[in-house]
C-alpha cells in the first residue's frame, strides 16, 4: 500500500506541470513566460514530457514489473532539475518547482529502493 501511495504522490507532483499541455495559459503562471516568447514552445513541450512522467508513475503504481525503469526515469527528471537549479544559483522564479521536487525525493527514494531490492 505504501508503494501505491508513493507512486501516486510522485504522479501528483508531475500532474500540475503536465496540465499545462492542455491549458497553455498555465505556463505563464508556472514559469513567468509569455505566450509570445520563443521559450513558450519549449515549456509547452516540457508539459508533454511531464505528462509522460505522470502516466509512467500511475503505471508503476499498478505494474510492479515497470517500477525499475520508471523509477530511473523519474529520478533523472527530478534530480537533473535540482542539479541545474542549484548550479544556476537557485533562481527565485523556480523555487516552488525545486521545493516540489525536494518534497518528492523521499517518495522517489522509497519506490526506487523497493523496485531494486524486491
Amino acid at each position: 500500500m505504501l508503494q501505491l501511495i508513493s507512486w501516486m504522490v510522485l504522479a501528483a507532483i508531475h500532474a500540475l506541470p503536465a496540465l499545462a499541455l492542455f491549458r497553455p495559459s498555465m505556463i505563464g503562471r508556472l514559469y513567468g513566460v509569455a505566450g509570445d516568447n520563443p521559450l513558450f514552445l519549449l515549456l509547452h513541450h516540457r508539459a508533454a514530457l511531464f505528462l509522460v512522467i505522470f502516466v509512467l508513475c500511475i503505471w508503476a503504481a499498478f505494474d510492479p514489473a515497470s517500477r525499475r525503469p520508471v523509477s530511473v526515469g523519474v529520478a533523472i527528471s527530478m534530480l537533473s532539475f535540482l542539479m541545474l537549479y542549484w548550479s544556476t544559483g537557485s533562481p527565485d522564479a523556480l523555487k516552488s518547482i525545486a521545493i516540489a521536487d525536494l518534497a518528492g525525493m523521499p517518495f522517489l527514494i522509497f519506490v526506487a529502493w523497493k523496485a531494486f531490492t524486491a
